[in-house]
Order: structure tokens, then C-alpha cells, then sequence
């Protein structure tokens, strides 16, 4: 009888246990998301993955929080706390500059231009690049823009000593240049000159003097993750990047729609800014030249080592790091999934 019995025990055994590794698989697998800053439009295309079911497609449970700023965001994921991250890439570059520090890499660039410019009034006589000698310029403490600013002097013939820098809070950066308290401030394109727009300032009396069309080559914001996940779950970077691609397409398709996803999210948002401020991001940092030809989320590896030299005009790397020290593309869908219609 124990012979008989044997066998049918035995294959309920093993359905069990097959079952219950169906169901594991079938468990989403949770990411913890790590926004550097709080919730504004350039954002739109993780929130709008998140609201159409683009990650909970890709098998991933995404859940977000909020970072002071790009250094904290990645000290998040390096240790663990987070599992990806969205962050200034030459943050990240300063970063992995650090002794012993763990390998964070990016896997997704969203912002295939930096957003780094100077706002500046035109009623201040700043109309060009070169006009920023002999005036004063407002600088936040935690704005890495500043120091790609040697680099951009150099390349442009600008004397850095002729330039004063005024250092404030990031809180009083609009406010002070609407009051004339400065000639200009150093900042994000969309986020500074939207705002001071935004406080009645004539879009006639704004210069932006972008640093991507005066010879920086940094990108912007990109995805990082931790290593430890990323050697694990390698399907579950990839399915993530996949779900923000998608909702990249969706954002630029319908940019009303998305807007409303994120200031449904944001405390006191307001939706004109907002969409004033994705479409200055869609057109200047996100739809490139550089994009349209290779696809969203990738980089050129000589321009990658060419804006960390430029970061090293004005930081002293202890060991500069390469291109592939800090961007794998191995997480990426081919460009045919990534080309931008």
C-alpha cells in the first residue's frame, strides 16, 4: 500500500512546489523610486508609467519618495535605501570620484541635455553670453551648474574673474532677480525662467543663455540603481526602463494629459506652469538632435568622457572615471524601442 500511495503523494508534492514557484513568479517585484526633488512636470514620465500600469505590465511594484537633491538621492540607492534613483549624472560623475565608492552606474538618461543656463534680464543690459562680465550673478550653494561654469568661461573667452558670484538660498534665486537685487541668476532653464515668468517678470526682459548652446556637452538627468539589484533582478531594470520609455512617448503625445497625472500629485501645482515648463523640457532637454537620431534613454561615450573633462576644469578628480564607470547600456531596449517618432 505504501508502495501504491508513493507515487500519488509524491506528484502532489511536486505540483505543490511547482505551484508555489508559479505564484512567486508572478509576484511583482517591488522597486523603491527615489525622485531628487519634489514633484514637478519633467517628471511626467514616471508618473504617467506609474498611472497608465506601465510598470504593474512590466511585473514591478514602484513605489516613490523624495530625495534633498541629487547627492542624497544617490546616497540612497548606494546604500541601499532606494533601489533607482532619478539624479544630475554629473552628480553622479563627482560621485564615483569618492574613495570606496560603491559602483552606481546610470542605465536611462532622460535629459539628454542639461537643463544648466543663466537667467539673466535683458533690462541689465545681458543679452549674449560675454555680456555677463562686470555683473553679478545669483548662485545657490547646491547648483551644480556653477561648477561646470570654468569650462564654459574658458570655452567662450570669458574672464571668471570679471564675473561676480553672489551666493544666496535657492529659495530667494527668482525672487532677488525680479527685484533687481542681480543682474542674473545660474540655475535649470525650465525651472528658473518659468518661475520668473511666473512672478510677472516680461518674458521680452528674459535672456536664457543656455549651456548646451555654448559648448557644454553634459547630459541631465538620468536613472541610476543600485548594483546589487541591478546584478540580481536585471530584468526588472529592464522592464523599468521599458515602462519610462513608454511613458515618455505617452507625456510627449499628450502633454495636457500628463500634466494633469502630475499636478493631481503636487501641492499647490498649477497647471499652466506646468505645461509651460514640460514643453520648454520636451524641446530642449528631452527631444534633441542627438535623440532623434539614436533614441531616447542612451549616450555618445566620447561626449560622456568629454563633459567629465569638462567637470574637471573645476573639480580635482582623485581618479577621474571613465565613461563605462558610469553608464550601462546593457539595460536598454535596442533603438528601434527607443527611437522617438
Amino acid at each position: 500500500m505504501l508502495a501504491l500511495l508513493s507515487g500519488p503523494m509524491a506528484l502532489t508534492c511536486v505540483g505543490a512546489a511547482n505551484g508555489q514557484a508559479a505564484d512567486e513568479a508572478r509576484q511583482p517585484v517591488a522597486i523603491q523610486f527615489s525622485y531628487d526633488r519634489p514633484l514637478e512636470s519633467s517628471m511626467a514620465p514616471f508618473v504617467v508609467a506609474q498611472d497608465h500600469g506601465l510598470f504593474s505590465a512590466e511585473g514591478l511594484a514602484v513605489g516613490t519618495n523624495i530625495a534633498n537633491g541629487s547627492p542624497e538621492a544617490i546616497a540612497r540607492v548606494a546604500s541601499g535605501a532606494s533601489d533607482l534613483a532619478m539624479v544630475d549624472i554629473n552628480e553622479l560623475i563627482r560621485f564615483r570620484d569618492q574613495a570606496n565608492a560603491p559602483p552606481v552606474k546610470a542605465v536611462f538618461v532622460l535629459f539628454n541635455e542639461s537643463p544648466y543656463a543663466f537667467v539673466a534680464r535683458k533690462s541689465r543690459g545681458i543679452r549674449a553670453l560675454s555680456d555677463l562680465e562686470g555683473k553679478t550673478i545669483g548662485v545657490a550653494d547646491s547648483d551644480f551648474s556653477i561648477r561646470m561654469w570654468p569650462a564654459l568661461a574658458r570655452q567662450n573667452g570669458i574672464k571668471i574673474a570679471n564675473v561676480k558670484l553672489n551666493r544666496i538660498s535657492a529659495a530667494v534665486r527668482e525672487p532677488i532677480l525680479s527685484a533687481g537685487q542681480v543682474d542674473a541668476v545660474a540655475g535649470f532653464s525650465y525651472l528658473a525662467a518659468v518661475n520668473l515668468r511666473d512672478r510677472g517678470v516680461p518674458a521680452s526682459d528674459l535672456t536664457v543663455l543656455r549651456y548646451a548652446d555654448h559648448g557644454c556637452e553634459a547630459y541631465g538627468f538620468a536613472v541610476i540603481v543600485n548594483p546589487a539589484l541591478a546584478a540580481a533582478k536585471p530584468e526588472a531594470i529592464k522592464g523599468f526602463v521599458r515602462a519610462v520609455i513608454a511613458g515618455t512617448h505617452l507625456t510627449i503625445k499628450d502633454p495636457e494629459r500628463a500634466v494633469d497625472e502630475v499636478v493631481s500629485r503636487m501641492d499647490g501645482g498649477t497647471r499652466d506652469l506646468e505645461l509651460e515648463r514640460l514643453a520648454a523640457v520636451v524641446s530642449d532637454n528631452i527631444l534633441t538632435g542627438e535623440v532623434k537620431r539614436n533614441g531616447l534613454g542612451g549616450v555618445d561615450p566620447a561626449r560622456l568622457e568629454r563633459s567629465i573633462d569638462q567637470i574637471g576644469e573645476e573639480h580635482k578628480f582623485r581618479k577621474r572615471p571613465a565613461a563605462a564607470d558610469i553608464f550601462d547600456d546593457s539595460f536598454l531596449p535596442p533603438v528601434a524601442g527607443r527611437l522617438m517618432n
